[in-house]
């Protein structure tokens, strides 16, 4: 593959993963989080699965607990607690703690992938992690966000990092439409049961064209094309290289939270969002 089409894939991803977290900040106000999480992906799951079965592609030699495993790593834990995380923090800070998912990456591919670490490297970590906890320090004294849900986004980026790592590591060389649609029902079935021990009830959705119109949006642009797009990044490059474009996730969120949302962008946010974008970058960037 030509660098510049694996450029424009990424770059596709970086879009598409983007729009989901404005989206989401609509989907938690018309239904309970974990609930329309688990419908989500057990609708991509079954659609996944069933055109993974048509083409003969389910068999015995799926290994299918690893792969429910990363599931719940990947796509429960991570998108759970960025949902609950977002019921009482804005969308565009959510993009950015989220983005620190490469350089988080970046770090741990060294002791558990074996990639090397550069002096870059470094210096793209130090940036990613001084500007992030600039923003979200800013956000927290100057506008109030939530400490709280901050935690659970950063323990749902953390949980997504090492869900990345491990099915690098792993790399089960299997359909990706068989991969991807098993980590969707180990997703929703922890899902679905979490949030039916925290007291959400599937009759506290709220039956609007708002709700169809997100979970069409979740579960065949985000759920399906972009986890199959992503997993399928990392599978024919390195687990840092495959994050060479998400520099442009903090800009982006901040933008679509602010047109989709009508979110305030702060002026000084910028102060923090360079650093992150351009740690990202040299984070992730490999040289010859």
């Amino acid at each position: 593959m030509s660098r510049s089409l694996y450029l424009f894939l990424v770059l596709t991803f970086c879009l598409t993963w983007s729009s989901a977290f404005p989206a989401a900040k609509l989907a938690i106000q018309i239904a309970p989080p974990l609930l329309y999480l688990g419908v989500r992906f057990g609708t991509a799951a079954a659609l996944l699965l069933g055109f993974a079965g048509i083409r003969g592609k389910l068999n015995g030699s799926l290994p299918w607990l690893p792969l429910l495993l990363l599931g719940v790593l990947n796509q429960s834990a991570y998108q759970g607690m960025s949902w609950l995380g977002m019921r009482t923090v804005s969308s565009g800070l959510t993009t950015i703690i989220t983005s620190m998912n490469p350089i988080l990456i970046s770090a741990l591919a060294v002791p558990m992938l074996g990639e090397r670490m550069t002096a870059r490297k470094l210096v793209g970590l130090a940036l990613g992690f001084a500007g992030s906890a600039f923003v979200v320090r800013n956000r927290i004294l100057e506008t109030g966000e939530d400490p709280y849900g901050i935690m659970f986004v950063v323990v749902g980026t953390i949980a997504a990092t090492f869900g990345t790592l491990l099915f690098k590591r792993i790399a089960p060389n299997i359909d990706l439409v068989s991969s991807v649609g098993t980590q969707q029902l180990g997703a929703s079935i922890a899902l679905i049961a979490v949030g039916l021990l925290i007291g959400e009830r599937f009759d506290a959705f709220s039956s609007s064209t708002m709700l169809f119109a997100t979970m069409l949006w979740f579960v065949f642009v985000v759920s399906i094309g972009a986890f199959l797009l992503w997993f399928y990044l990392l599978r024919i490059g390195t687990a840092s290289a495959a994050s060479s474009l998400h520099f442009l996730m903090p800009p982006l969120g901040l933008l679509m939270s602010w047109a989709v949302l009508g979110e305030a962008l702060h002026p000084i946010d910028l102060l923090g969002v360079i650093p992150v974008a351009l740690g990202i970058r040299l984070a992730t960037t490999e040289t010859g």
